[in-house]
């Protein structure tokens, strides 16, 4: 698959790479699994050469002589003598900074953590003594967001402080998404909204679906929920790491949310316990759900909703998580027809979101979200305003148009519209042909 997008943070990097004629430069990359950060890394943006180290989980012996094998490699360099803690091998490699200039990525940076957690006290004291005196950018990649705050943002922690450049990976655009399924032949209204649900825009989830030719929801689905799929296990594969003993606690947490039921209370309600802690967790630590309000509601309103950011993330817990007992005895058909029979009315939702990220790349509008009264009366699907030019646009969005009403419409608004009276007012239907 051909490399997409990503001007702008290729542009970071292009930067931060120039800049290394004058010192060493510390960059960390960030983003949620699969979002393509290796691949951004790796991509051509320094005419010197790339030392580049992957942080598996083996011991720290064991990792110094894949290093130490890759830095021989790509520098030509003889090594005389035994490098075995990676302390040893970063002051080796600031040295070979002196006199040549080059990229260092280490990638899944965090598992450090889990190997020795002293190493970054090491780099810390090593970096600030010779990042005046070296040429060399080093490319910190990490996916799991609470260690890789930890280590950058936390001022107790050695390398606070310590980054030139932050570069926290997105998924890709609805205008992105658009254009891929045009390279391949395959663009229509509904198959951008069910690429747009089944991948998010997730770099990976796109490489395996044009890998298998997926580009329509019946075959996506098929490549989904077959045997030794990637896609089963990758709820657990992406979470169980972040969230530990606890798990199990946050996976029913957001399998409530997929299955919609948003709000603290009625998750409370469901599990017999108060949550508040772990919403805080989900949404503050590990960036996997985010609040909503009211588009016009004071900062200290109660009145909240919860969603998952991640879309498959929510088809998988939805689905996938759902009827984990009907993969388990290798009922895929069964489980595809579920999806098949119940999917329309699941991604209605994603019909909403897609049009506020269609919105949001104009860049015309300086808010734009949901309303809704308490009680979740009056609820009206997206409402987007400008406040430099004063304009209000209230959106109603339908799968189905002919279930759309204007009258409907302007009723629901009558109360926010009293808000912005100065405001020129618009009111718009969309469903799947507006795109």
């Amino acid at each position: 698959m051909k490399f997409y997008n990503r001007e702008n943070e290729l542009e970071i990097l292009t930067k931060a790479d120039k800049l290394k004629s004058e010192k060493s430069i510390m960059t960390m990359l960030i983003g949620r699994r699969r979002i393509g950060k290796t691949t951004l890394a790796l991509q051509s943006f320094s005419k010197d050469k790339v030392l580049y180290f992957f942080v598996s989980k083996k011991s720290e012996q064991l990792l110094c002589e894949e290093f130490v094998e890759e830095l021989t490699n790509k520098l030509e360099i003889k090594l005389f003598g035994k490098l075995t803690k990676f302390e040893e091998l970063f002051e080796y490699i600031l040295e070979l900074g002196k006199t040549k200039t080059f990229t260092l990525i280490i990638d899944e940076f965090q598992e450090f953590f889990k190997i020795n957690e002293s190493i970054y006290s090491s780099i810390q004291k090593l970096w600030d003594l010779n990042k005046n005196k070296t040429n060399i950018h080093f490319i910190t990649c990490g996916s799991v967001y609470s260690l890789m705050k930890k280590i950058y943002e936390d001022k107790n922690e050695p390398l606070f402080g310590r980054c030139d450049f932050k570069i926290d990976l997105k998924p890709f655009k609805v205008s992105v998404l658009k254009e891929i399924l045009k390279d391949n032949n395959s663009y229509s209204n509904e198959n951008l909204l069910d690429f747009y649900l089944l991948t998010g825009g997730v770099a990976k989830y796109i490489e395996l679906f044009s890998l298998h030719k997926s580009f329509d929801l019946n075959s996506m689905i098929d490549t989904i929920i077959e045997p030794n799929s990637i896609f089963l296990d990758e709820g657990r594969n992406r979470l169980i790491e972040e969230f530990g003993k606890e798990y199990g606690t946050y996976f029913s947490i957001l399998s409530l949310i997929a299955s919609s039921k948003t709000s603290r209370s009625e998750i409370e309600s469901i599990l017999e316990r108060n949550i508040s802690g772990h919403l805080s967790r989900l949404e503050n630590d590990y960036s996997i759900i985010k609040s909503i309000k009211p588009i016009n509601a004071k900062p200290n309103s109660k009145v909240q909703k919860y969603e998952i950011i991640d879309n498959f993330l929510a088809f998988w817990f939805r689905f996938i998580f759902k009827y984990q007992s009907l993969i388990e005895a290798e009922s895929f058909d069964r489980l595809k027809e579920i999806i098949k029979r119940d999917i329309c009315t699941f991604k209605g939702r994603f019909l909403e979101k897609l049009f506020i990220e269609l919105l949001k790349e104009k860049q015309t509008f300086t808010n734009i979200g949901s309303y809704w009264e308490r009680n979740n009366q009056n609820e009206i699907d997206i409402v987007a305003i400008d406040d430099i030019d004063k304009k209000l646009l209230i959106c109603e969005v339908k799968l189905n148009e002919k279930k759309l009403s204007h009258n409907d419409l302007v009723i629901k608004a009558q109360n926010l519209v009293k808000e912005y009276k100065e405001y020129e007012i618009e009111y718009k239907l969309l469903s799947l042909k507006d795109i």
